[in-house]
């Protein structure tokens, strides 16, 4: 069952998903970056995706993500509690759909892609957004085009869109779509030139919170007031993103308290 009211809120059944790293990341000051392969809990996950033909659907099962106790009703983040060692933003998303590593030179037509309908609420793949993430170093800066399927199905094109850098280890990108477009249901063809070395990974991702941490070794807590109980699934693959002040990720923390309607 849904949670309609303050009520079902209360006497809904709560458990702790903890997110905690105890490695850092070199990085760039103000530029998002991944800590999914550094060590903590959940323990490293592997950069790369292992699957550049046809992408997979990621759950919580996947090494990397932490794990989600089975639901039979439906599950939302109510209330999340974090911490770093250095001032940043945390983004938390559902990891719905990964592909790759690219490499430099790819240009790659994707077929029988899985879908990842049933991690959308009520299929609404509005807000969903596009993300590269560098996997191995680049040399100078890359030129990367997605075709994709749109929140309604049609066919959209981001375009070529240059890096600007030559992107590190663990560089987030933010691919903006079409004019027009809002979301995607479907990666198509990956197309990526100019740089001579590297690799990187393809994401959807949903949205699900985010804060600012202020200073180092300071924390926010966040009610359903602020996060709004955005719905997850018992198979989502929760992946947190950083974008710090410094040149480190920093030792990010999050424990988040979820409510099962």
């Amino acid at each position: 069952m849904a949670v309609t009211t303050l009520d079902g809120l209360i006497a809904a059944t709560k458990r702790r998903v903890v997110y905690q790293k105890t490695a850092s990341r070199t990085s760039i000051a103000n530029i998002p970056f991944s800590v999914f392969d550094l060590a903590g809990n959940p323990g490293a996950g592997t950069l790369a995706v292992g699957n550049t033909a046809n992408g997979i659907v990621p759950t919580d099962a996947v090494a990397g993500y932490p794990g989600l106790a089975t639901q039979a009703a439906t599950l939302y983040i109510n209330r999340l509690m974090a911490r770093s060692s250095v001032a940043c933003w945390f983004d938390l998303y559902d990891c719905l759909f990964s592909a790759g590593a690219y490499a430099f030179n790819a240009n790659t037509t994707l077929t029988a892609q899985p879908s990842y309908a049933a991690r959308v609420p009520a299929t609404d793949y509005n807000g969903l957004e596009l993300w590269l993430e560098a996997v191995t170093a680049f040399t100078g800066s890359q030129s990367i085009r997605i075709q994709y399927l749109d929140q309604g199905g049609a066919a959209g094109d981001t375009g070529t869109i240059a890096t600007g850098v030559a992107p590190t280890v663990g560089r987030m990108f933010f691919m903006p779509l079409a004019a027009g477009d809002s979301g995607l249901q479907q990666v198509n063809v990956v197309t990526s030139t100019v740089s001579t070395a590297g690799t990187f990974n393809v994401h959807v991702m949903r949205w699900l919170w985010g804060c600012r941490i202020n200073a180092a070794n300071q924390g926010v807590v966040d009610s359903f007031l602020k996060t709004g109980l955005p719905q997850i699934y018992d198979a989502s693959a929760l992946r947190l993103v950083v974008q710090a002040d410094s040149t480190a990720t920093g030792l990010p923390s999050v424990r988040a308290e979820t409510a099962d309607g």
